[in-house]
């Protein structure tokens, strides 16, 4: 007897999850195919295929459903909880390249985001703010474990330093993918002229550890 409601107790965790995967992408298909302005509960109820009741029972309503499913396209949200090293003789200068490249080459990649970055722009949602809060929480960790004591009384500048790489890695990925001119006679869509971006932001990075 208790291994059966075990089993079914299990079944119906299974059920739930699989039911949130299915409204889950169901927000990730109508964004990418019509944009934010399309969301809906009897919308993402019907390309999920499942009762809209049921939204309010997994996610508590629209809001937190769209919440959670801006978590998962949020690059520095997994960035944030990663664990960082104790100590880095580098003041973590190496790690600070690596993000700074993987955000622009997830930036460029990851189309959807590319939409939730304009859209959240535009729009007063409460979950694009609790987006930006995260963000700069990861940032902040980051920030005060590894680069704050490694920079000292510079610590700001370099903070500084970085808001316009990020800034820039967003930009120059939404100009070349909406608008898909050169910037500044760099083709941003080609493999060379993001390489050329690449070896800027490494640059960049690693100037600011030796002139800071």
């Amino acid at each position: 007897m208790i291994k059966m409601e075990r089993k079914t107790v299990a079944g119906n965790i299974r059920n739930a999850e699989r039911s949130r995967e299915k409204f889950l992408d169901a927000v990730a298909k109508i964004v990418s195919e019509s944009g934010f302005a399309a969301l809906g509960i009897n919308h993402i109820a019907e390309v999920a295929g499942l009762g809209k009741k049921m939204i309010y029972t997994y996610f508590g309503g629209l809001e937190e459903l769209i919440e959670e499913y801006l978590k998962r396209q949020d690059f520095w949200q997994g960035v944030g909880e990663q664990a960082l090293p104790d100590t880095m003789k580098d003041g973590g200068r190496n790690l600070s390249r690596e993000m700074v490249l993987e955000h622009f080459d997830y930036v460029n990649r990851n189309r959807e985001f590319q939409k939730i970055l304009i859209w959240g722009l535009a729009d007063g949602r409460p979950s694009f703010r609790q987006m930006s809060e995260r963000m700069e929480d990861s940032g902040e960790r980051i920030f005060g474990q590894m680069t704050d004591p490694f920079f000292g009384e510079n610590a700001r500048k370099f903070r500084a330093v970085m808001a316009v790489l990020i800034a820039g890695s967003y930009y120059l990925n939404l100009h070349g993918s909406f608008n898909g001119a050169p910037f500044c006679g760099i083709d941003l869509t080609s493999a060379s002229g993001r390489k050329e971006i690449e070896e800027a932001l490494s640059l960049m990075v690693d100037q600011s550890y030796e002139a800071l």
